[in-house]
């Protein structure tokens, strides 16, 4: 933010929105969704296979490559008691990598759903991950209001990652108030994914097929990735009055040296795929001003919910990013891997992205909030103009273009 508000009341980012309007499942083609388009106070629609009718030749557009692991998990107790262990983040190994690669234990972060029936001792499951039988056991180690620590135990020398794999359901949204199926494996994941890590996909990347990405390579678009780990708070709504009270959850992301100058040759518009790479590429921003304030390891960085508030508000994004750029050469630093808590909130002004792709998104949400600060008020209008003309909302809904 740049000014300092004290209330930002929920209330007025709440809208009607029945149950058969939420997409329950994906349609057949991923490319076949509406396209809103929000240029110059001007809304449009199209659909999405012409996107790259919208972008121009000297526009980067960056990507969440981050992939859904099958982070929910069903056990029982002796007593038939149902338990659903639900994988946040990885606890120790703290890494993702590092974590998916153990071949015996590892914990994690988890909800745990119909946690009054687990009290103490030890879940096992027999389970068959490609055709070995393992003895799967979870053990509650600790509790938060936010979370438990569970340590995952199994035999056979197969690693977490396959075990996840073989043995987890794809985390679909709460909101589907149905269970994973078969196309969630597919479509519930973007086609350029590639690094293991979130607990939601980035919605926004859903509606690109193979065909779209070819026509925007053909069309000389640059075309770039960051890597945000999407986690469970997404879904979580703002329960206070007032938004500017609601605890913003955190999220792991890392950037290339090679994107940060890209960034700084760029002569076109940014267009962030979704709101996970904007708000990876914003907290980038204020991480490079915070590299001018006061040099620290980048080996440990993090932006907090409201940092962004007390640094200087008038730093030129090709200066943050060079003090970025430099620090990385300097340490032959090739990726930068950083934690966000960053919360957009209307009276935020942008630096680095000028145009976002995304879906539409819940009422009362931080979603919908990072969009209101992106268009406006003007962002009651574009979704009465997407319920006036049919679209579908949520993950497996359309899509919108916007630019401010």
């Amino acid at each position: 933010m740049n000014t300092f508000a004290k209330v930002l009341a929920i209330a007025d980012f709440n809208y009607p929105l029945p149950d058969h309007r939420i997409a329950g499942y994906p349609l057949p083609e991923r490319d076949q969704s509406k396209l809103l388009v929000y240029k110059n106070g001007v809304i449009t629609h199209d659909c999405f296979e012409r996107l790259s009718d919208y972008i121009s030749k000297d526009d980067l557009m960056v990507f969440n490559n981050t992939r859904v692991i099958r982070a929910r998990m069903e056990m029982e107790k002796e007593t038939g008691a149902r338990i659903e262990i639900f994988c946040l983040e990885p606890h120790d190994p703290v890494e993702y990598q590092s974590s998916f690669s153990q071949t015996e234990s590892c914990q994690w972060k988890c909800l745990i759903g119909n946690q009054k029936k687990w009290k103490s001792g030890v879940l096992h499951k027999d389970i068959s991950v490609d055709g070995k039988p393992i003895r799967f056991s979870a053990e509650k180690l600790a509790v938060t209001n936010n979370y438990a620590v569970i340590r995952f135990h199994w035999n056979g020398g197969l690693d977490f990652g396959s075990v996840l794999d073989g043995f987890g359901q794809t985390p679909i949204p709460p909101y589907l108030n149905r269970k994973a199926e078969t196309i969630d494996e597919i479509r519930y994941q973007t086609v350029y994914s590639k690094h293991k890590g979130s607990v939601a996909a980035p919605t926004a990347g859903l509606h690109f097929s193979k065909r779209v990405l070819e026509q925007l390579k053909e069309k000389g678009v640059c075309m770039e990735e960051v890597t945000l780990h999407v986690g469970a708070g997404t879904f979580r709504p703002v329960q206070q009055h007032n938004a500017l009270q609601h605890e913003m959850h955190v999220e792991f992301f890392s950037v290339h040296i090679n994107l940060l100058r890209k960034i700084l040759a760029n002569t076109g518009r940014l267009t962030a795929v979704g709101t996970t790479s904007m708000r990876a590429l914003e907290s980038v921003y204020w991480l490079g001003v915070k590299q001018m304030q006061q040099p620290y390891d980048l080996n440990h960085a993090e932006l907090k919910q409201w940092e962004a508030c007390q640094l200087p508000q008038n730093i030129p994004l090709p200066e943050a990013i060079s003090a970025l750029t430099a620090k990385m050469d300097a340490a032959n630093m090739q990726c930068l891997q950083a934690s966000t808590q960053i919360m957009i909130v209307p009276t935020y002004t942008f630096r680095v992205c000028r145009r976002l792709i995304t879906n539409f998104h819940q009422p009362q949400s931080t979603l919908l909030l990072l969009v209101g600060a992106f268009v406006g008020d003007k962002w009651k209008d574009i979704y009465h103009y997407a319920f006036e003309n049919g679209f579908r909302f949520l993950s497996y809904g359309d899509s919108s273009l916007l630019e401010n």
